[in-house]
């Protein structure tokens, strides 16, 4: 059994497994995922994998398929597009209530911290984590729950689209110095400025999956 998986609940540890291996692209959009293959491997029974696997489909990483099992989700187009514009959404009405109140320095904190690990991120899955927690302390400074909330529901599908996105060369570079400025911006208290710069780089982000969805 992989050392690791002794710390924790077995079912979950082996759920955050397939997800870093999915988002890394090991394994790939409509595999199938072998309960017995993954028992031997993890050295446990198949009921902690298949409750790993059922973990993964209510949250959307993975689907199953009537009589051929549970295999890694494959994202429309549509679906893909509908997930970003809705992120693009919450961030733009989390814009709207710092621009009432102010940034939280304690998140603006956090935020340079995670900039500097994401300077120092050495693989795909890593970045598009650090990425994600950047993001959510821009939406915890909206202050409101129910956009905490409902960001949080877009959970690993996000992190999945977004692990494409940041995969295609030259992109996690741009992003850095995006990210950078949008620290900037805050830190000088630039609302209004950082509202546009936050709209672009989201805008651009759509955009770019378009681009990418057409070769």
């Amino acid at each position: 059994m992989k050392p690791d998986l002794m710390k924790n609940s077995l079912p979950n540890l082996i759920a955050e497994d397939i997800t870093k291996q999915i988002m890394m692209g090991t394994l790939k959009t409509g595999e199938k995922l072998v309960e017995h293959i993954y028992a031997e491997e993890y050295g446990t029974s198949r009921a902690p994998v298949r409750e790993a696997i059922y973990l993964l489909a209510v949250k959307g990483l993975v689907e199953r398929i009537p009589r051929k099992g549970a295999i890694v989700k494959e994202y429309k187009k549509s679906e893909i597009l509908d997930l970003l514009e809705i992120r693009n959404m919450f961030e733009n009405m989390s814009m709207d209530r710092i621009i009432q109140h102010g940034p939280n320095p304690d998140l603006l904190e956090k935020m340079e911290q995670i900039m500097e690990q994401m300077k120092k991120a050495e693989d795909v899955y890593s970045y598009t984590q650090l990425n994600y927690a950047f993001h959510t302390c821009l939406i915890k400074m909206s202050k409101s729950e129910t956009i905490i909330e409902m960001y949080s529901r877009l959970g690993l599908p996000l992190l999945k689209i977004q692990s494409i996105s940041f995969a295609h060369e030259g992109n996690i570079e741009k992003s850095i110095i995006e990210h950078q400025f949008i620290i900037k911006l805050l830190r000088e208290k630039n609302l209004v400025e950082l509202s546009v710069v936050l709209s672009k780089h989201n805008r651009d982000v759509v955009s770019n999956f378009q681009k990418s969805l057409q070769v």
